[in-house]
């Protein structure tokens, strides 16, 4: 018989597994002793801290991220086939969410290995809930283009296509240049379209706000270095 995949939420933010994780998920990861992570010492310090009485170096761990090849994601595979149960675990939040879980999950439906999502946080989702902005009708883009010129060409895609189908658009940026992208979205959208900003969700210092584009003009938070979610909607 196969093994089965099982999808493992991870904490958004240090210390709160306590308040968002519920607790199947500690006793999974006590269960399994294989795991395909995206970052191994991000994921030995989650294992530790769910399923303290794993010995962490008698663990098999295996790196899938995004520069992984097709090949590797068979060989990471290949124990399930023959009925090791294995764990995926992302840098932060949910496997296969805007994260290279995907690739891996995409793989074992093709070999026909069971795959279990559990349940923990999503940040996407979180900032959606928290937006107030149209749920029933939404995209997510990622990271938009690092060039200046390209970024405000996509947004102005972007507000086109929330404004003229009622869908909010949700993207990222890497951290440090969470202070660039907004300045853009200020200059690039028009004054009505509305702006949330969600950072450091679950987090202490958590930051959820939607306003109009005027609205946010010397209003904008300190964010840099903060991983964040940022929506746009009608």
């Amino acid at each position: 018989m196969k093994g089965t995949l099982f999808l493992i939420p991870t904490i958004l933010a240090d210390d709160t597994a306590a308040q968002v994780l519920p607790p199947q998920i500690g006793r999974h990861v006590a269960a399994l002793s294989y795991f395909l992570v995206e970052n191994a010492r991000t994921a030995r310090r989650f294992i530790k801290s769910v399923a303290p009485q794993h010995v962490i170096e008698e663990l098999r761990i295996s790196v899938i991220d995004k520069d992984s090849t097709e090949a590797q994601i068979q060989a990471a595979l290949e124990p399930v086939l023959t009925g090791q149960d294995a764990g995926v675990i992302s840098e932060a939040g949910c496997p296969g969410i805007a994260d290279p879980g995907a690739e891996l999950a995409r793989r074992a439906h093709q070999l026909g290995i069971r795959v279990v999502p559990l349940v923990g946080p999503s940040s996407l989702l979180l900032a959606l809930m928290a937006s107030g902005m149209n749920g029933q009708s939404f995209a997510f883009h990622g990271y938009l283009p690092i060039e200046r010129a390209k970024r405000v060409a996509a947004l102005k895609n972007l507000e086109k296509q929330a404004l003229a189908q009622h869908q909010t658009q949700l993207f990222i940026e890497t951290p440090y240049r969470n202070m660039q992208l907004l300045e853009d979205l200020l200059t690039t959208l028009h004054p009505g379209t509305r702006l949330c900003i969600a950072a450091s969700l679950t987090a202490e210092n958590e930051y959820v706000r939607t306003d109009t584009v005027a609205g946010w003009k010397g209003k904008l938070p300190e964010i840099h270095k903060q991983p964040a979610v940022f929506l746009i909607g009608k």
